[in-house]
């Protein structure tokens, strides 16, 4: 299908908002806002204050539909003071991503490290899935391990780097670098990757550094963390986000502070306060005399609430605000 809608001046916008619902006083203010954010990132604030009814499918199934029309009284300034919460909450992600992102790099470089300066090139370091390569089923032909799809990934970082000790390595060791120099070009994707290929025995021992007791719930949150820090980084929303890498829920047993996680109430969505909350269980290991649990917490009980949002958007239940892991 050709896409067939007009490109509409400033103007066209603000009256097509008007005419949909939200109430504009100010068209200067609103021209200038558009111009600043944009049309489509607006609405996209916009959008849980749009009316929606119930109907009856085909099937015979009960659905929701959203409607072009905003409830009554819906303003700019209703997506404004959600443009500049989730601003803030990006600014907060990001903080802590800096932090993880820099411990996990010291503990994959020391652990890995003791076994040998290269010994991410060798395929004992990990589990067989991540060294063996695979037969495409259509052609027969087989593609490479993911360990060498890795090794690629990172030689090309190498190669683009200008950092002054990169060059070394490469005009004085044969542009090999031993895996404790190697962490320090590898973006959160990469030690994300590194992490899950590890052979276990190793993976466990870097999980526990973080006081997490499995490989498998630390290789979750680092995806999370990974997905969490390319929504902020590209100024994306996250306040309401469903989180499509969510992180696995621990045990209640495993790690109390996190049990709130698996309460029946728990909400069934994975929203955006499940990654905050691994978030601030790590940087407790990390940092434990750090603040950053202390201030998202503030930030979060700051939500513009109002009659069509809550702060249940962002998966928080009654009473979370208020447990063990957000206080000093």
């Amino acid at each position: 299908m050709d896409y067939a809608k007009p490109w509409l001046p400033i103007d066209d916008q603000i009256d097509r908002l008007v005419a949909r619902g939200v109430v504009v006083e100010d068209r200067t203010g609103a021209a200038k806002l558009l111009r600043t954010v944009g049309y489509y990132r607006l609405t996209g604030y916009l959008y849980p204050f749009r009316i929606s009814e119930r109907y009856t499918d085909v099937g015979k199934r009960e659905r929701t539909r959203i409607l072009s029309r905003y409830r009554k009284g819906t303003t700019l300034e209703d997506a404004l003071r959600l443009i500049d919460f989730d601003r803030e909450l990006r600014l907060l992600v990001l903080d802590a991503v800096e932090r993880i992102e820099i411990a996990l790099r010291t503990q994959l470089g020391h652990t890995i490290g003791r076994v040998g300066a290269f010994a991410h090139e060798d395929a004992s370091t990990f589990v067989p899935a991540f060294t063996e390569s695979h037969i495409d089923v259509t052609t027969g032909s087989a593609s490479p391990s993911r360990l060498a799809s890795w090794l690629t990934r990172v030689q090309e970082r190498r190669d683009s780097s200008d950092e002054a000790f990169v060059a070394h390595f490469r005009t004085k060791y044969d542009d090999r670098m031993p895996i404790w120099a190697l962490t320090e070009l590898l973006e959160l994707g990469h030690l994300s990757r590194l992490y899950a290929g590890l052979r276990n025995d190793l993976a466990t021992e870097i999980a526990t550094a973080f006081d997490v007791p499995t490989k498998r719930l630390m290789e979750s949150w680092i995806a999370t963390i990974n997905y969490v820090r390319n929504i902020a980084a590209h100024h994306a929303r996250l306040f309401n986000r469903k989180l499509v890498t969510a992180p696995k829920r621990p045990k209640p047993v495993q790690i109390p502070s996190l049990a709130h996680l698996s309460q029946a109430d728990a909400p069934k969505q994975f929203g955006s306060y499940n990654a905050l909350a691994v978030m601030a269980y790590l940087l407790r290991a990390i940092d434990p005399d750090g603040d950053w649990g202390l201030r998202v917490a503030e930030h979060l009980r700051s939500f513009p609430e109002s009659t069509a949002l809550g702060i249940g958007s962002m998966g928080v239940a009654p009473g979370w605000l208020d447990e063990e892991l957000w206080r000093s």
